[in-house]
């Protein structure tokens, strides 16, 4: 088995075509089949289903893509790393909007500070679709919000910390900021309340919690935008339930936020990775330096609302 057949795999299931595949690679259509063939006798099994629309992996081949992706990506960073004296390749972290908002530029600083040669690759996205990519071995890393989100084999999952949530409207006449009035769910029947939509991981935990209260909330609109959510907060046409993340942003400034007295909402965060044998050098020096950040953060009050998991 060599190398270039694992790149040719991945290719040929990334295109959906051999034709195009062959095209991406500068080689003709005949010599790529000719190469997957000799690595599906070498395997002993069929590991793609030729059609005249395409080709698409089996059950087998879809599992062999996966560990292939990976094993690529670790060839590609040892071979970074030995071009260089100092500790470099390339690593993958996933982050939702709200962890992104007051996490991403800190550790972006503190990587580009201590580790100049790694180069970070951020993912934006909610935090099921990130579990997903790190099933699929398509990212390193990933702060994740339901435990039972990382299904994968003997993954990793650290409680990093928990985050209080917070409602947060427009400030009133002669109002601003009031960290230290809280509010009981009981107290949000009325208001007009503008949250994500059920896919969302924080949607799925607010709805457990009002159901528990006894409480039917008044949802006027569904954003999965994190970003429009708060401009439409801003322009006074609801309020929202956040962590206090979401307001690390400039922009939304000057808001109304009282915490959400009720014990059992809040959010907790997980650092969730592949299993430490598949970690490379470069993303085991961004877990630990995430974990910093984290701290300094919160030690310093730039994280509203969180406090630390101890491990």
């Amino acid at each position: 088995m060599e190398l270039r057949q694992l790149k040719y795999l991945v290719t040929a299931v990334e295109c959906g075509s051999l034709g195009k595949a062959a095209a991406h690679l500068g080689m003709a259509t005949s010599a790529l089949s000719q190469q997957i063939s000799r690595l599906e006798s070498e395997l002993s099994t069929r590991l793609l289903v030729r059609g005249a629309s395409g080709v698409t992996p089996t059950e087998a081949g879809a599992a062999f893509c996966r560990h292939a992706m990976l094993a690529l990506r670790h060839v590609d960073a040892a071979a970074a790393s030995a071009q260089g004296a100092r500790l470099s390749g390339m690593v993958s972290l996933g982050l939702a909007p709200t962890t992104a908002s007051v996490m991403a530029l800190p550790l972006i600083e503190a990587m580009s500070r201590r580790y100049p040669s790694i180069r970070l690759q951020l993912v934006e996205g909610m935090s099921g679709h990130l579990a997903g990519m790190l099933k699929l071995r398509q990212i390193d890393l990933a702060v994740l919000f339901n435990a039972e989100s990382v299904t994968f084999a003997k993954g990793e999952a650290i409680p990093l910390l928990d985050e209080s949530l917070f409602l947060i409207g427009a400030p009133s006449e002669g109002g601003g900021d009031t960290h230290d009035t809280p509010v009981a769910l009981r107290d949000l029947s009325g208001l007009p309340l503008i949250l994500p939509s059920r896919g969302h991981g924080l949607r799925a935990s607010l709805d457990r919690s009002f159901e528990a209260a006894h409480v039917a909330p008044n949802i006027v609109m569904e954003i999965d935008s994190l970003a429009v959510i708060m401009d439409v907060v801003v322009a006074g046409l609801g309020y929202t339930i956040q962590p206090g993340a979401a307001l690390a942003r400039a922009s939304v400034g000057g808001l109304a936020v009282r915490p959400i007295s009720d014990k059992e909402v809040h959010r907790t965060n997980l650092l969730a990775s592949l299993p430490e044998h598949e970690l490379s050098p470069a993303a085991l020096a961004l877990r630990a330096q995430l974990r910093k950040v984290v701290a300094g953060l919160v030690r310093d009050g730039r994280w509203l609302g969180a406090t630390l998991h101890d491990r």
